[in-house]
Order: structure tokens, then C-alpha cells, then sequence
């Protein structure tokens, strides 16, 4: 295309070859409408390379056509060359010196040009196939990475899924076993028992956590099923699987105050925000759900060193933030689920610690 409106505009400027130069823009035109047609994309992976030959052919007439002026066919054969770097292998690349060498030294010849122009052709050929050996070495580089990494993606993917099924499994098991040694078991074995079916479904949680993972990254979304509750019992319900005692935890919820939220998913979001601020902050920690205009807006504070300037804008990042403790997986969870429900998940600094924030739009 780009060389069909070159064409058009030489016609300005050379008018005793206006037909030839008219013809060659046609051409080029021609040649850009068939390259863009869809059905190369149901062709075979090398055959758009069978381009490259009438381009060529192209480019000679339009040598022809300026009397043998060949300043505007060079750059464009590079160009042509560095197409093909980046779609087709070398072997290509190496077939299309003799098409490429003859666009460039027949029109040349018709015209009659001096030896010096004719052989600047031994210049022009091998820097335009040097430009296109460096370029295909790098192209084909950077598919092998890309493949490298799909392979990964694909094996990280499989792997998370089969683990979250196959800890769900035995756990099905386990809290079955438990809820029937409940069944006549004294008050403190109750407790305990009690106590361990939590962990039981926490860790199920966990599993469903890695689940939402896979989903997230093979859909970008997740189904909710979104109703109206109210905010203090569905904050003392996820403070039962977390391991605190009252005097670490402050509620600051108005009586009548509602969230329209998944109630699984918003509790997987303030169980994560409740862990990170009791294993990296200090007590006290103090959970608020407030309105602000049509946002329910749920902060997560706590006391303690608080987090780096330049850390908080990547902290809800995947794998941003992940040591001994953890992969970095929590947090990035919680802003998919917020933003899941229509809100967002951010971090604010305070004197001292940090808040973590997760806004949800209100009821409708």
C-alpha cells in the first residue's frame, strides 16, 4: 500500500511516465488487497512467502518505470527482506536473493545504466540479506521463548488444578470422619473437633483458592452469586477461621450496614487481608466497612512497620510479594475478587501500618 501511494505521488512529479507509474501503483494496490485477504490465514505456514516473487516483480517495473532509477526499489527490497525474516525461516530468506537480485539488475540493464550503478547491486544484496538473517535470528528467538513459556503456563496450569483436586478429595473424607466422632464425643473434644473441621474447610478454601487461579487466568472471570448481607455477621463469620484472639481485632461496623457481595468470595477476601495483617503487621487490627457515595468500602488495618513506598503500588500484583511465608498469590486474589464484584483492592499508608482497602459497589 505504501508503495502504491509513493507510486501515485511520483506521478506529480515525472508526467511523461504517468501510464507506467499509474500501472505500478495498480499493482502494488493489487498486491496489498491479496495480502491482507483472510484466506492466508487457512493457508499453509510458508505459503504467504509466495508473495515475496510478484513484489518483487513489482518493484522492478517500478524501476523501469523512473528510467532506471533505482532510489526508491533498494530500500523497499530491505523491506521485503525483513518481512520475511519475521514470518519465515532462513531457507526462505536464501531463495529470495536471486528473484530479489534479478528485480534489482534487469531494469537496470534495460535502461542502460553505467557499470557503477548496475553494480551496486553486489552492495545492496548482501546487506539486505544480512539485515534479514539478523532479524529472522531474533524473531526465531523469540518464538522459541514464547513457546518455551506456553509450555509452562500450560504445566503450571495442569499442576494447580490436579493439586486443588486432589487435596479437595481427601479432605471430603476427613471432615466426614470428623463430624461423625462429633457425633458422641464429650464438650472438650467437641471444641477440638470443631476447631479442626474450620482448618478442614479452610483448607478447602485453599484449594478452591488455587481453582480460582486457573479460572482467572484461562477466563479473566468468575461467576459470583451476589446478594444482599449484613456486614458485621459476615466479618465475625471470617474472623472464625482465622487464628486471633478478640483483643487483636476491632470491628468498626454501623448496625445496619449491608454488603452486596458473594458471600464464599468475600470471605476469601477478608480471611487473606486478616492473615497478612497478623503475620506481617501488629496489633491491634481494626476491620471497618463504611459507605462512601455508591462504593461499600472494607478496610483491613493494622499497627505495624507498615509497607515501602515503592512496594504499595505492586503489592496486588501476581507474584509481586512472595518469600518464605507465601508465593504471592493472596493479594492478587483479593483485587481479582474485588474487581470481580465491580470494585477494586489498594493499599494506604497510615502512622503506623497499613490499610488495606476493598471497595464493593452498594446494593442496587
Amino acid at each position: 500500500m505504501l508503495a502504491g501511494t509513493l507510486a501515485l505521488l511520483g506521478m506529480a512529479n515525472d508526467t511523461t511516465h504517468a501510464n507506467r507509474l499509474l500501472l505500478v501503483a495498480a499493482c502494488d494496490f493489487a498486491l496489498g488487497l491479496v495480502a491482507i485477504h483472510p484466506a492466508w490465514a487457512r493457508a499453509g505456514r510458508h505459503t504467504p512467502a509466495w508473495m515475496g516473487l510478484p513484489a518483487f516483480a513489482v518493484l522492478g517495473m517500478s524501476t523501469w518505470s523512473f528510467g532506471g532509477s533505482a532510489t526508491g526499489t533498494g530500500p523497499f527490497l530491505v523491506l521485503i527482506f525483513a518481512w520475511a525474516a519475521l514470518h519465515f525461516p532462513r531457507w526462505i530468506l536464501l531463495t529470495y536473493v536471486p528473484p530479489a537480485t534479478l528485480a534489482y539488475l534487469v531494469p537496470l540493464v534495460l535502461t542502460r545504466q553505467p557499470p557503477l550503478v548496475i553494480g551496486s547491486a553486489f552492495v545492496l544484496m548482501p546487506i539486505a540479506l544480512a539485515v534479514a538473517l539478523l532479524i529472522e535470528a531474533q524473531a526465531r528467538h523469540l518464538r522459541e521463548d514464547r513457546e518455551r513459556l506456553e509450555r509452562i503456563e500450560q504445566w503450571r496450569a495442569a499442576m494447580m488444578g490436579t493439586l486443588a483436586h486432589d487435596v479437595r478429595t481427601p479432605l471430603s473424607t476427613v471432615r466426614l470422619v470428623l463430624e461423625e466422632l462429633k457425633t458422641d464425643a464429650p464438650p472438650p473434644v467437641v471444641r477440638m473437633l470443631d476447631a479442626a473441621l474450620r482448618q478442614t474447610a479452610r483448607i478447602n478454601r485453599l484449594a478452591e483458592g488455587l481453582l480460582d487461579v486457573q479460572r482467572i487466568d484461562s477466563e479473566g472471570r468468575l461467576q459470583l452469586d451476589l446478594r444482599e448481607h449484613p456486614a458485621a455477621a459476615l466479618v465475625k463469620e471470617a474472623l472464625a477461621h482465622v487464628r486471633s484472639t478478640d483483643a487483636d481485632v476491632t470491628l468498626e461496623i454501623g448496625a445496619g450496614q449491608t454488603l452486596y457481595v458473594d458471600r464464599q468470595r468475600f470471605e476469601q477476601i477478608l480471611v487473606n487481608l486478616l492473615t497478612n495483617a497478623f503475620r506481617y503487621g501488629a496489633p491491634p487490627v481494626v476491620v471497618s466497612v463504611r459507605r462512601h457515595g455508591s462504593f461499600d468500602r472494607l478496610e483491613v488495618r493494622d499497627h505495624g512497620p507498615g509497607i515501602p513506598d515503592q512496594l504499595r503500588n505492586s503489592l496486588f500484583d501476581q507474584f509481586s510479594v512472595g518469600g518464605t511465608e507465601g508465593i504471592g498469590l493472596g493479594l492478587w486474589i483479593v483485587r481479582q475478587l474485588a474487581v470481580a464484584h465491580g470494585g477494586n483492592a489498594f493499599a494506604e499508608a497510615r502512622d503506623p501500618g497499613v490499610a488495606m482497602v476493598v471497595t464493593f459497589p452498594a446494593a442496587p
